[in-house]
């Protein structure tokens, strides 16, 4: 097999060719590394080469649905024993794992061939992959801008042809940015389907989950197969799984939907007309396809959810580096600025303050559910603009310039809340205003490539359905993915 057949397949096809024979794990391993080698130095996706333990994996019976698929690991929440679980941090990058993470041990099982870790920002904090520990990693399709965050580098590295699908998660929006920045299928499951264990019973209060970036529907479906495949008994709670496989689910061809589609920002801020047409073409994509699409509102005041989310990023971002500090002894120089800033915001914020924020989050599931008895799915922008550019959503130097002083002087604190401050805020999230609600609420929600703009870049769109509508998104996904066929689109690099 040449490269240009494992590019042509996806990880279903692949285990497909190892099952019968006609090609070995060492064999599609070995053409992984080295379109890896090829491409990361422009690429900057993978961060942690696992070669040795990769190949040595890769010369043993290995059994499962993907048995023998080159795979990929993000450096956030995705332990592997023995290997750091950097996080994009300093602190951190020389700290060892002390056991798999759950979701890991369950790609093992199903035969995947581990070799590498992916780029991320700071405790994914963001939506793009610029980490200071790491440096940024870059969008295949223009080299010049961001692939999003934070799986920014699994997803660089799934649309260079790296491999066809690598593992990402998602606390506000981290598999559907990235999808939607570099042409891929996103899907972020529901709430609880997916365990956080061993160390965790959920993560970031249960608005973040693991899962894949991939090229075809029928690969994250079978990898959402392998992820529920049993309830995690250390989880909070029993989620329902569906009477079939979310596989076959993804083969049915959907009913008639009713959609409700809206391209307004939630922020308020400016939304490209790029962003608006690639709604717009979904709208009559879905429209010729026989479903009912609308404009409508969700009436949810997205404002405040934003903020809401901001504040329990800040509050997560605050015991992260205490916890780091408290078991490493890092000093400041261990973490960025902009997760000082983060981490001072969290230790402002008064208990009863962050207990109302939360309580919040119930107001706005009801209102969803509310939403999702007239329409089965919403339908927005994925991002409101175009992949920025490297560097574009770095914080301003006037702010850093004060930042650092404030932090020599223990007086960080005293930056937030200021207008400033509001200032970065907004625009950091202005590019990336529509992926949070599915997050705080714990619906399932996906990114589709279904668009790109006249200069060849993608640009996703985003669905959000009702609890336990996974297999509807993804059929909906194969349904769409079948009239635009974006997995033969490749970058030239």
């Amino acid at each position: 097999m040449d490269y240009t057949e494992y590019r042509s397949h996806d990880a279903t096809g692949l285990a497909g060719l190892v099952a019968a024979g006609e090609v070995s794990a060492t064999e599609l391993l070995e053409l992984a590394i080295a379109r890896a080698e090829a491409v990361n130095g422009r690429l900057n996706a993978i961060v942690t080469p696992m070669h040795e333990p990769a190949r040595s994996r890769a010369g043993q019976e290995l059994t499962g649905p993907f048995a023998g698929v080159p795979f990929l690991l993000k450096d956030l929440m995705q332990d592997y024993a023995g290997l750091p679980t950097g996080s994009g941090c300093r602190a951190l990058r020389d700290r060892p794992a002390e056991r798999h993470s759950e979701v890991v041990s369950r790609w093992l099982a199903a035969g995947l061939v581990v070799f590498g870790k992916t780029n991320t920002p700071e405790f994914g904090a963001k939506g793009i992959t610029e980490p200071e520990a790491n440096g940024p990693t870059r969008n295949p399709w223009d080299l010049a801008r961001t692939p999003g965050g934070s799986s920014g580098g699994s997803a660089a590295a799934v649309a260079a042809g790296v491999v066809p699908m690598a593992g990402a998660n998602d606390g506000g929006g981290s598999i559907r940015i990235p999808a939607a920045c570099c042409g891929l299928f996103g899907l972020k499951p529901g709430r609880g389907l997916v365990p956080a264990g061993p160390l965790a019973a959920e993560h970031l209060m249960g608005a973040a989950t693991d899962g894949v970036l991939s090229r075809s529907v029928r690969d994250s479906a079978a990898m959402l197969d392998v992820l529920t495949g049993t309830p995690d008994p250390g989880g909070p709670y029993l989620t329902a799984r569906p009477a079939a496989p979310y596989a076959e689910l993804a083969r049915r061809t959907p009913e008639r939907l009713r959609i409700g589609f809206s391209t307004r920002s939630p922020l308020g801020t400016e939304v490209h007309p790029q962003a608006v047409a690639a709604v717009e073409d979904a709208a009559r994509l879905l429209g010729a396809l026989g479903h009912e699409v609308e404009p409508a509102e969700t009436g949810i005041d997205e404002y405040r959810l934003a903020l809401d989310f901001l504040s329990m990023w800040c509050v997560q971002t605050a015991h992260t580096v205490a916890e780091i500090r408290r078991t490493t002894g890092a000093g400041h120089e261990g973490f960025e600025l902009d997760t000082h800033l983060l981490a001072a915001a969290g230790r402002a914020l008064r208990a009863p303050d962050y207990y109302t924020t939360y309580q919040r989050w119930n107001t706005y599931n009801r209102e969803l559910a509310a939403f999702h008895t007239r329409y089965d799915l919403l339908l927005t922008p994925t991002l409101a603009r175009p992949p920025v550019r490297i560097g574009e959503l770095d914080t301003p130097r006037p702010v850093r310039a004060v930042a650092k002083v404030l932090l020599r002087l223990g007086l960080l604190g005293t930056l937030v809340g200021t207008k400033a401050w509001e200032r970065a805020v907004i625009a950091n999230l202005s590019a990336t205003p529509y992926t949070q609600l599915a997050n705080l609420t714990g619906r399932p929600a996906m990114s589709v490539p279904t668009y790109r703009t006249p200069d060849g870049l993608p640009l996703g769109v985003q669905f959000v359905g009702p609890l336990g509508s996974e297999g509807t998104l993804l059929a909906l996904a194969a349904q769409l993915e079948a009239e635009r066929p974006w997995a033969r689109l490749a970058p030239e690099l």
